[in-house]
């Protein structure tokens, strides 16, 4: 039975892409000329990244990088980023087991087997297992994508909270009724001068 998971001969070869992919500017595409001009990766290990990096989400199926691969640049993210990566390419790892990433090695290697129905020493499984052993190490399963600059961000963006300001002049129109008010037939000035008050003091206030 093939392997759903994925995996690459030299795992190390990864990381050491990974290093590099942070340092160089983001690309429209991933391509090999990328991967060899720009990040200097020559030979066959090193051309395996492509297809993995798709299998983990770092890059589209068009090889265009995702958000996760934009989020692993960012020092403030870049370790949740992986961990994003990790659960997407080993999710039946993590359906299984959803704290996957604090098992042991030789239990995270029995879901492993369980999932390919593969031996425990059939090499694939040993990749499998050496490969997600080594990206973890850059990974951090309990941060957030969403860094605290940009949370700050986002917190500027929100309308002000409520300050409780009980002024007369704060009054309140955002109303979803119609009010049809009937008036009494007087020529008393007081009475209208009432009826508006108690209007805006019990009902347009916020």
């Amino acid at each position: 039975m093939a392997s759903k998971l994925p995996y690459v001969n030299q795992p190390g070869s990864i990381v050491k892409i990974l290093e590099k992919v942070r340092e160089a500017q983001t690309p429209e595409r991933f391509t090999g000329d990328f991967l060899q001009t720009k990040l200097g990766f020559r030979g066959g290990n090193y051309q395996q990244f492509i297809p993995f990096a798709k299998k983990l989400n770092l890059l589209g199926t068009d090889g265009r990088p995702t958000d996760i691969y934009k989020s692993f640049r960012n020092d403030a993210t870049s370790k949740a980023a992986i961990a994003a990566a990790l659960r997407y390419g080993y999710r039946e790892v993590f359906e299984r087991n959803e704290h996957a990433d604090a098992l042991r090695k030789e239990e995270f290697k029995g879901l492993v087997v369980e999932i390919t129905g593969l031996d425990s020493k059939n090499r694939v499984v040993q990749l499998v297992c050496s490969t997600f052993d080594s990206l973890a190490k850059l990974a951090d399963f309990d941060a957030s994508l969403v860094s605290r600059k940009d949370a700050g961000q986002n917190d500027e963006t929100k309308p002000p909270a409520d300050r409780g300001d009980d002024s007369s002049d704060d009054v309140g129109l955002n109303l979803s009724y119609t009010i049809n008010l009937v008036l009494p037939k007087t020529d008393d000035q007081a009475v209208f001068t009432a009826i508006f008050r108690s209007l805006r003091e019990n009902l347009l206030r916020k």
